[in-house]
């Protein structure tokens, strides 16, 4: 199955540090596709502590944040790939504004993740509630000292669930 021909794909990702980025840069090289980045319309702080704080303040609230980025022909998609970085456990609160903002009914989900210790903690099993009319595919977690350097992992883990040759 040549995914590259046969299917539109989409790699959506947040990433406040650039690592996720890097994660989802390494994918569309693999993948082709269309990369957009989801982007809140309030930027989080740039100091680690006050961006933590707050994200485990929305977390814990089930705050959404409203976002910059919009997509217009998400149905022209059949794969998505949706990539963020661990907060608390979790994706982060603009990964969950998007899932609830598109109906990706019938889409092939492909989460991807990087983290700073925590690995994937349950993060796929709040991605699979906001999709629970998607076939979502088996994801990866990259440590984000690695996210950089990390093609031969995804590219091994690409061929496994079936989307590179």
């Amino acid at each position: 199955m040549d995914n590259k021909m046969d299917n539109k794909i989409l790699i959506a990702y947040y990433s406040r540090s650039g690592k996720t980025k890097s994660v989802a840069n390494i994918i569309q090289n693999i993948v082709n596709g269309t990369v957009v980045e989801i982007i809140p319309e309030e930027a989080y702080p740039t100091d680690y502590n006050t961006v933590v704080d707050q994200a485990k303040k929305e977390i814990s609230s089930g705050f959404k944040p409203a976002l910059k980025t919009k997509i217009d022909n998400i149905n022209d998609y059949d794969i998505i790939f949706i990539g963020s970085p661990n907060w608390w456990s979790t994706i982060a609160p603009p990964i969950t504004t998007f899932l609830s903002e598109y109906d990706l009914s019938g889409k092939t989900v492909v989460p991807f993740a990087t983290h700073g210790g925590g690995g994937d903690g349950h993060m796929i099993p709040d991605l699979k509630a906001l999709c629970p009319n998607s076939k979502v595919l088996e994801s990866i977690c990259i440590r984000d000292n690695d996210a950089e350097k990390s093609e031969s992992k995804i590219s091994d883990w690409l061929k496994k669930i079936g989307l590179a040759e």
